[in-house]
């Protein structure tokens, strides 16, 4: 028999296949094609297992881990907002609200209230897993465009400050890893991935 419980816990399983469907700016390694929000959070998770050593003090990797597999289905609502548009940026944090109280309201209470509190603690970035989540966050998309030879950054023209501004969270969120952000980053500019001089996109 089937209860109410188990009927609101598969509706949103159901509900948040449609992540897969979200394209984001960034493409997978190699440029085939426009990586998806779902891919992009798996991706984050395992990077966290690979990067544990590099956690700062305090940093809880479990708790991490599935801050990063939740955080960006609110992108089911309101989809992946390019994150150097200052316009489109305007009003995201209150589209993402509503849609977490939205999908997370899909489930049973005491569930849905845990996970829409990971999803605050994450968008809060006050916590040292939080931090950490959020800089791995930041350090994947940097990696896609380096090896896809500048990508998302070519096409709009990103400047290294832009990016400088973008990856800032890193130097508090996992500082082991700062000068290896600084060093991509050079290296990038070198490479002509990035400009130097100012885009018409800002953060």
């Amino acid at each position: 028999m089937t209860t109410n419980r188990l009927t609101q816990q598969i509706q949103f399983i159901i509900e948040i296949d449609r992540l897969k469907q979200v394209l984001r700016q960034t493409s997978l390694v190699g440029g085939s094609r426009r990586e998806n929000s779902a891919e992009h959070s798996w991706h984050l998770a395992v990077m966290a297992i690979a990067l544990a050593e590099y956690a700062p003090a305090g940093v809880d990797i479990s708790h991490a881990m599935k801050m990063l597999l939740i955080h960006d289905l609110v992108e089911i609502d309101v989809g992946d907002i390019f994150c150097y548009d200052v316009q489109a940026n305007q009003n995201k944090a209150d589209l993402e609200a509503q849609a977490a109280i939205r999908l997370f309201g899909l489930l049973p209470t005491e569930q849905g209230e845990e996970l829409r509190l990971l999803w605050q603690e994450f968008e809060a970035r006050e916590t040292p897993t939080a931090r950490f989540a959020a800089s791995l966050d930041r350090i994947q998309p940097l990696l896609h465009n380096q090896q896809n030879h500048g990508g998302t950054w070519l096409i709009y023209g990103i400047t290294r400050d832009q990016a400088m501004k973008r990856m800032a969270p890193v130097e508090t969120g996992m500082p082991e890893l700062w000068p290896f952000v600084l060093q991509v980053i050079d290296d990038s500019v070198a490479a002509g991935y990035l400009q130097e001089t100012t885009s018409s996109l800002q953060i």
